[in-house]
């Protein structure tokens, strides 16, 4: 079983069991304990997973965190657990004490369900205030699957795991300012643009007028940038306006539909949250159009039959077989995303490996 159907299947045993985990020692045996050992940990071993770890903080004794984990007999990582549905945005103080009396650079804070992942970025030897990852295994962000699976037993390295600990967390804070900043401009942010543009006194009034304008001039920006980019990539599957000359080679059967085309672009855009969209390359036969990973046939994503009465979205599972679900619309696609998405995921983490056409 690949990586992120053993993660899927993990979120399916959240479902089943949340109304029962209402307790810490529940959430413990049924959800974390089999995190770990889906990152490949022998949790029945104690010199590797350790449960009631002491970790005495100044004169305070038998502190204990739930769990460190071991690697050749070094700590790697110590986990806090809260019951399934606790709110770990308040709960990470004990945490904090334990991890500056430990070796361990890695902590987690855990309900079962969503792992938060802490270093020491800021300040060594100190626990960061915010986690530099955040998965959240009943909402999964397959962008974050191929770093997860880097603190696995067989892939655990420290210094890569600090260096990636860094750019995932300042990537995921200056991504949240940037949508904060979109969603409603703070003074700031309007005044550096507007000292540029506006030769006017910048007022409160001011201000707070051109705020929907900046709002507005940045979703506007993007959508001309990602509208660019989809164009370019559909250039080289956009039919021939001209025709063929007498002596040219006979007409290719193969005609791209715009139905095809407007398919092949929400799948894109689906993608692009988590995959750089100049990756997602169509290829049309007579029949159906395949949406592809790198421009490969073995990393098949999708496939867009749209050519008879009723249209299909083909979609493939891990065990490569392709599945057509009918639509009634090309919105319909967006119903899928989740799928489209963990396929990819499957990809970048060395899984899947579709069947040729």
């Amino acid at each position: 079983m690949d990586f992120i159907e053993q993660i899927q299947e993990l979120a399916g045993r959240i479902e089943k069991l949340k109304e029962h985990l209402t307790t810490e020692e529940a959430t413990k045996t049924a959800l974390v304990l089999p995190f770990l050992q889906l990152l490949g940990y022998d949790i029945f071993n104690p010199q590797e997973v350790t449960p009631e770890f002491i970790a005495d903080h100044g004169i305070k004794k038998g502190e204990k965190v739930d769990y460190a984990v071991f690697i050749d007999g070094n700590p790697i990582c110590i986990i806090e657990c809260k019951p399934y549905g606790a709110d770990l945005s308040r709960a990470g103080n004990q945490l904090y004490r334990y991890f500056s009396v430990t070796a361990c650079r890695v902590a987690i804070l855990t309900d079962g369900a969503r792992y938060h992942f802490f270093t020491d970025l800021d300040e060594p030897n100190k626990m960061d205030d915010r986690p530099f990852m955040v998965v959240d295994l009943e909402n999964i962000d397959t962008s974050l699957v191929p770093e997860l699976k880097k603190l696995t037993k067989g892939q655990f390295d420290l210094n890569q795991t600090l260096s990636t600990a860094m750019e995932l967390k300042y990537t995921r804070e200056i991504k949240n300012l940037f949508t904060a900043e979109l969603e409603e401009p703070s003074e700031d942010f309007a005044k550096f643009f507007l000292k540029k543009v506006y030769m006017g006194h910048l007022t409160a009034s001011v201000r707070e007028q051109f705020a929907p304008i900046i709002r507005r001039a940045f979703a506007k920006l993007l959508e001309e940038r990602i509208t660019d980019r989809l164009k370019s990539a559909m250039s080289s599957v956009a039919p021939e306006a001209a025709e063929p000359a007498q002596d040219a080679a006979p007409k290719s059967k193969i005609e791209t539909t715009q139905d095809e085309i407007d398919g092949y672009l929400i799948v894109k855009a689906i993608l692009r949250e988590t995959c750089d969209p100049s990756r997602i390359v169509p290829r049309d036969t007579q029949t159906y159009m395949t949406v592809l990973l790198d421009d490969t046939n073995r990393k098949q994503l999708c496939r867009l039959h749209f050519n008879g009465t009723t249209k299909y979205l083909g979609l493939f599972s891990a065990d490569k077989k392709e599945e057509r679900v009918p639509i009634d619309t090309l919105d319909d696609i967006f119903k899928y995303a989740d799928r489209l998405k963990a396929t990819l995921a499957a990809f970048e983490a060395g899984g899947q490996n579709n069947a040729q056409a």
